[in-house]
């Protein structure tokens, strides 16, 4: 009896390490990209993250929520992101989405 428990056990454990192990695993790049398209996939998100940020920050300040000076802070801060993401896009030479691939 005590060995069946165990088993069942055993089982379970190895079953709950399978399943949890993608979310202890470090973040790596996606499988098939080279080092130039997996910098290009981060300045796309860190652009889009910042076009978000903004959005979320002219909302806020329209709802009363930010004063005009933390609203020109924090959309002086996002901007400076998206730029700097799609400077970084341009060198590389990586068309942005939503851009004519030639």
């Amino acid at each position: 009896m005590f060995l069946l428990y165990l088993t069942g056990l055993l089982f379970i454990g190895a079953v709950a390490m399978f399943v949890a192990a993608p979310l202890f695993s470090p973040e790596s790049e996606p499988r098939g990209t080279g080092e130039q398209e997996g910098r290009a996939t981060r300045w796309e998100k860190q652009k889009a993250d910042a076009y978000v940020a903004l959005k979320e920050a002219e909302f806020d300040q329209q709802m009363g929520k930010l004063t005009e000076e933390d609203y020109r802070i924090l959309r002086e801060k996002y901007e400076a992101r998206a730029l700097e993401a799609l400077a970084q896009l341009d060198r590389s030479g990586t068309p942005g989405k939503g851009q004519d691939q030639r």
